[in-house]
């Protein structure tokens, strides 16, 4: 697939986390809570990777593969996701999509920036330029934009 079509992939899967953060965070009011609003989604999450995974099944990893994998790999990203995908749910309705979404992306982008300037957890190392220290005070700013009341 050529760089194009990577690039409307990333911009369709924004889309599709934006969706499901505002369907989750009014699932997680309804419920009054949000961290069973997260695991109602991670239970339907897991459903539908299952699916996924028999209609796309190659082969499974060998057992020399799992064994090397680092003990901290097979739960530290779940951690993660829960508790960031709960603070989505929590402050989505608080602040509003536009804004949590913003401000999230925010996040993720300066984290990702440093993260790759220095090659953290088994990253390729991207050093952070000029270029993407303007990048994120443009992002920064919009931010900003978007808030002003």
């Amino acid at each position: 697939m050529n760089n194009y079509g990577l690039v409307g992939l990333a911009f369709i899967g924004g889309i599709f986390l934006a969706l499901q953060g505002g369907l989750n965070a009014y699932l997680g009011v309804l419920l009054k809570n949000p961290f069973l609003a997260s695991l109602i989604a991670f239970f339907s999450s897991t459903l539908f990777a299952l699916l996924f995974v028999l209609i796309n099944f190659k082969s499974f990893p060998t057992l020399l593969n799992v064994k090397g994998i680092p003990f901290y790999l097979w739960f530290t990203g779940g951690f993660f996701s829960v508790i960031g995908i709960s603070l989505y749910y929590y402050t989505i309705p608080k602040l509003g999509i536009s804004t949590m979404i913003s401000i999230g992306l925010c996040g993720q982008l300066i984290f990702a920036v440093i993260a790759g300037n220095y090659g953290w957890i088994n990253l390729p190392v991207e050093p952070i330029t000029i270029k993407k220290t303007i990048g994120i005070s443009s992002m920064i700013l919009g931010i900003i934009l978007l808030n002003i009341k």
